[in-house]
């Protein structure tokens, strides 16, 4: 089934614009048995996240149809062990997933982005369960925010942050069907 990937700045329209292709492929969609999911990954870790948080989830409640949410801060794979064929999902958002794997059990003492080999395996198993979820015949929409505008930063933890964000979004679209950016609430095709 499709994948399709949505990128773009901050506030540039991409989770609408997701939440809407994501509703008319639900609405079209011939199997019987499906649902369309919502798995998020945000965290309510400040005053602004929480404000986007409850604005996402109005936006959802204000539509025509019923979403079903998976929170998945941190383990995405077993949310989408939790989707069925059928089943239209959209991940909102692999820049908020990406954040939460390299500073997962910072709270503990060490995040993962310094435990070696931590953060390539949170890679590698996210990447094998989207390629899982494509074969059970889940439509998956994927949401990324749009970081390379911006000029280098001297912090080598944001600038690994930007490299393994890079190429997240490298590899989204050589196995999507379908690849926007939105830019300022324009929509380009870019596959």
């Amino acid at each position: 089934m499709p994948l399709i990937f949505i990128t773009g700045g901050v506030r540039s329209g991409k989770s609408y614009f997701a939440e809407q292709a994501a509703v008319a492929q639900y609405q079209n969609e011939p199997f019987k048995q499906k649902r369309l999911v919502y798995v998020a990954s945000g965290v309510a870790t400040d005053n602004e996240m929480e404000k986007r948080i409850i604005r996402h989830q109005a936006d959802r409640l204000a539509q025509e149809v019923s979403w079903h949410t998976i929170e998945a801060p941190y383990r995405v794979d077993l949310a989408f062990s939790e989707l069925a064929a059928g089943d239209v999902a959209l991940w909102d958002c692999v820049t908020t997933w990406l954040t939460n794997a390299f500073y997962e059990g910072f709270d503990s003492g060490t995040p993962c982005v310094g435990k070696p080999g931590c953060l390539k395996e949170k890679l590698r198993v996210m990447k094998e369960s989207v390629v899982t979820l494509l074969k059970k015949k889940v439509t998956l929409f994927v949401v990324s925010n749009e970081l390379f505008d911006e000029p280098s930063y001297t912090s080598e933890e944001v600038e690994l942050y930007r490299q393994m964000l890079g190429e997240l979004h490298q590899w989204f679209v050589s196995v999507a069907n379908t690849a926007y950016e939105m830019d300022y609430g324009v929509v380009k095709k870019w596959k």
